[in-house]
Formats: C-alpha cells, structure tokens, sequence
C-alpha cells in the first residue's frame, strides 16, 4: 500500500513523526509537508508565489519526505503532481496538535489536506490529538490510531471517502473507546486586541474563546468531553441538499424572465 503523509504543524512536528511509525506497519510512507507550521489554513493554495520541494532525512532510509514551502493542501497537490508517478492508496494528515472538532474542521489545514486527497479520489484520515502542548504525550494516538486506519481500510473501497478522527488529551487507561459522531455544531467567541507599532499604527491580534452551544449527546465534542476518540464521517460537498426543494417551491423563479 502506498500511504501520503501531510499535516499542517510542519514536518518537523512530533505528530508527524508519530504518524509516520505508525503509518509505515501499513505500507511504503512518504511524507510531503509545510517547511513551517501552516495551522489554520483551511482549504487555502499558493497562487502568487512559487512553490519549492526539499528532500529531508528525517524518518529514516525506507521513508521518502519531502519540506513544501506552501500550504498543507499545497503539499498534498505537489505530491500527486510531482512526487508521486501514480496515486497513492491512502492519505493521512497529521498528528495534528490540538483539536479539530466542530467547526475546527473548517479551519483545519489538517483536513484540508486531507480533504484534497479525496478530491482526488483517494481516501484520507485527519488525525488531531485534543493537546496543544507540541511536546505533549501521544500515547492515546498509538494505542488508537492503528485500530482506526485498520477499521478504515476494512470499508468497501469507495472514492471521497474521509474521516476526522480527534484523541482526547487524557491517560490510556482513562479513554473509554472509539465513538463515531457528528461534527458538534459550536461557535468561536472572537475578539481582536488592538495595538500599536513604534510608527504609531494600528495593528490587531485575534483571540477568543470557544463555545459549546451544541449539546447533543451524538457529537465529537461531547465524545471527548467524556473519554472517547471522536470519529466523523466528513464530505466536501456543500450542498444544502435539504433546502433545495423548498427553494425550488418557495422562490418560484424556474419561470423564464422577460
């Protein structure tokens, strides 16, 4: 099996080299990830500046790796395009430090490498340990993330397949299981501190707090609130499928115009 390895805190990180052990008892590994850390990039691309590729020997003789200069998504359509001669089997993003549930998803550079390589067919697991310490213990991430790629793999192959697995940040011996979930539907509360430069101008710092707002028992969030590895099914496609016949019966604009 040919296995894609990105993440989006840069190839130097602790999750990645974890991810990379891992990943290599499954298959033939290479890594292609950010020279730097790229966290909250979401689905972005480089359009305005060129992209450079560095081999690196950081993982050992039998693995392949390669520092992009761009964006997780970037590094993912660099592989396919120049690293690889045909498609890998499977890709995997991460260990991602910090959590990727809720809404995170959508600002995740994680995912969103991981949601470029099922745009292109392949199937991808984003992997995120609840722990913002880069240093942080991994324990649960090794105890649990083989059994997880192991089920995935079991699936009857189909395209555009993609899950976004968060760890809790607790001890082994305290994780109650593996639960698959929904994405919790919570909010970030955003503020910017506003400061100012040696010139005297204006410039703003985002912070802020997130907020549970969803408190069902069926999501990721209230999953690793309660010991479990969080696992949702994810898709890119945006559609508001539920809308699409109310729209079509309450705008009542199918008729021609003029």
């Amino acid at each position: 099996m040919k296995i894609l390895i990105s993440n989006d805190d840069s190839i130097y990180s602790n999750g990645i080299k974890c991810l990379v052990e891992i990943a290599k008892k499954f298959g033939d590994v290479i890594v292609v990830a950010p020279n730097k850390p790229q966290s909250a990039k979401g689905h972005s691309i480089s359009l305005t500046e060129p992209l450079r590729l560095k081999r690196k020997e950081l993982f050992g003789p039998d693995v392949e790796a390669y520092a992009c200069s761009g964006t997780p998504v970037d590094c993912v359509k660099l592989a396919l395009d120049i690293v690889y001669d045909e498609l890998p089997d499977l890709c995997l993003s991460g260990i991602n430090h910090g959590s990727n549930a809720s809404v995170n998803v959508i600002y995740s550079g994680t995912m969103g490498a991981a949601m470029e390589a099922t745009m292109h067919g392949i199937p991808a697991i984003g992997f995120s340990d609840v722990n913002y310490d880069e240093k942080g213990d991994l324990a649960v991430c090794k105890m649990y993330a083989p059994i997880i790629i192991e089920q995935f793999l079991k699936f009857e192959k189909t395209k555009h397949r993609l899950i976004n697995v968060n760890f809790p940040s607790i001890d082994v011996e305290e994780v109650m299981g593996i639960k698959i979930c929904r994405q919790s539907m919570d909010v970030w509360k955003e503020k910017f501190v506003e400061r100012e430069d040696p010139h005297g101008g204006k410039y703003y710092w985002l912070t802020g707090q997130f907020q549970s707002q969803d408190l069902g028992a069926d999501t990721d969030v209230h999953a690793i609130k309660n010991g479990y590895v969080s696992v949702v099914p994810v898709k890119y496609d945006l559609t508001a499928h539920e809308d699409i016949a109310y729209l079509n019966k309450e705008w009542n604009i199918n008729e021609k115009v003029g």
